[in-house]
């Protein structure tokens, strides 16, 4: 096995490790997840389609064939979490450890996408496209 693809691997396990552990807390309506969802005006939809959006990004990290989906699935939702922790949610405390394991995901996604990147089909298209003229 090549080191790009043990690399991958380890990067998927780390997104799906964070993200599933977060899925809990998500679909249990814990008190905290709760509170994070309220301030920022999502409180119980958001809550609940972004754990959804998470496990399938999950699921989908957990297959060779479907990584590179799951990654960007991942990267977008941990995208999203990044600007919400700096624009409404804060780094205190507790919620500066959940924007902390955003930024993890959110470069765990980016290293398996790299890695993975001909998979997309958009990228290896065009890549086929620009060797040919």
């Amino acid at each position: 096995m090549k080191p790009s693809i043990i690399i991958s691997w380890i990067a998927q396990l780390v997104a799906v490790v964070i993200m599933g552990q977060s899925l809990y807390f998500k679909f249990t309506a814990h008190p905290a997840s709760v509170a994070i969802f309220t301030d920022i005006g999502m409180e119980p939809y958001g809550r609940i389609l972004i754990g959804v959006i998470e496990l399938i990004a999950c699921l989908l990290l957990l297959r060779s064939s479907s990584a590179h989906y799951g990654a960007l699935l991942g990267l977008g939702t941990m995208a999203g979490a990044v600007v919400g922790h700096f624009t409404q949610i804060g780094w205190d405390g507790e919620r500066g450890e959940l924007g902390i394991l955003a930024l993890v995901v959110l470069a765990s996604c980016a290293i398996v996408l790299y890695i993975r990147r001909m998979d997309l089909p958009f990228i290896s298209h065009a890549l086929k496209e620009s060797e040919k003229g």
